[in-house]
């Protein structure tokens, strides 16, 4: 038996719980691990709340919250290639078994080794921000010297849109509230607090012919205000709000492959990727974990160290 947290019914943080729960068997093309260290995603409280039923997996109640997660490879089931036991892998866990845990089932096909010089807690954080940085700037497709837009840039996701955008050679402005500032501006951001100042205003007087790309992690309204900002309105890219195709951008195109998970390793190993990890907590402070994301205030990744 092996301690997990999860959730025994969709709503808010009400219905989260401790549980104990055999390890699971894992299925045809999946991998059991012991899970080192999981990542907290805004994706997390979402599932848990009942808003993405297409990634809930169906499992019946408790789940186990949680999308990401580095740890060494335990048991392989049927059809499993280019992985062993006893590898320390990163990965996905897209049919529903969830990463706050001692011990989850991944996806082979979405997990990948851990190269040598990689640290779990750094490979932790991949699955979800890494993946979705190259994603979402492939994407664009923007050329050295163009200009983008982050909306949202202190999370974990949008320093490391920052980041790679940066190293590009893109010149980048980035949304925020004042705490994310320091990350931000030590990702190389010219940033914009959207708190202190008016964002459209203040955008428009840097790049007066518009922004050539937008990257947006924030939805809504928000959306909405800064949409009009970019020249041409196919370069707005969302990462979590659909509607961005009503404005005439695009919803991000995500790869959950292995190739794409050992493409951002690489970029994590040349500095490029390198997280700012804001937060490490223990399993048994998982509940504070979660609440700092879904409330907002995490300036950068935070982690959950289970081993």
């Amino acid at each position: 038996m092996g301690q997990a947290w999860g959730f025994s019914g969709f709503g808010g943080s009400e219905v989260q719980e401790f549980f104990e729960r055999p390890d699971p068997a894992p299925g045809r093309g999946e991998v059991l691990i012991r899970v080192d260290v999981a990542g907290v995603n805004p994706l997390d409280h979402l599932l848990r709340a009942g808003l993405v039923p297409g990634l809930d997996g169906g499992r019946p109640f408790p789940r186990v919250l949680g999308m990401e997660a580095a740890g060494t490879v335990l048991a392989l089931g049927e059809d499993v290639e280019g992985l062993e036991v006893g590898d320390a892998v990163f990965g996905f866990a897209l049919t529903g078994g969830g990463t706050y845990a001692e011990t989850t089932v991944l996806s082979a096909a979405n997990t990948a080794r851990i190269p040598a010089g990689l640290s779990a807690t750094v490979a932790a954080t991949l699955p979800v921000a890494g993946t979705t940085a190259v994603d979402a700037l492939d994407q664009l497709g923007l050329p050295a010297g163009a200009t983008i837009l982050v909306n949202g840039v202190g999370g974990g996701v949008g320093l490391a849109v920052a980041r790679l955008a940066a190293a590009r050679g893109l010149r980048v402005l980035g949304t925020g509230s004042a705490a994310k500032r320091e990350q931000a501006e030590a990702a190389g951001v010219r940033f914009v607090d959207y708190t202190a100042e008016d964002v459209v205003t203040t955008v428009r007087s840097l790049v007066p012919a518009g922004i050539d790309g937008i990257v947006d992690l924030v939805g809504g309204a928000s959306l909405r205000t800064v949409a009009p900002l970019a020249r041409e309105p196919r370069t707005v890219i969302s990462v979590g709000d659909q509607s961005v195709a009503e404005l005439g951008g695009r919803f991000v195109e995500r790869r959950l492959d292995r190739a794409n998970l050992e493409r951002s390793a690489q970029l994590a190993l040349d500095g490029v990727l390198a997280p700012v990890i804001t937060a490490v907590h223990p399993l048994s402070d998982a509940p504070a974990a979660l609440a700092t994301v879904e409330r907002g205030h995490a300036a950068g990744k935070v982690v959950i160290k289970v081993t």
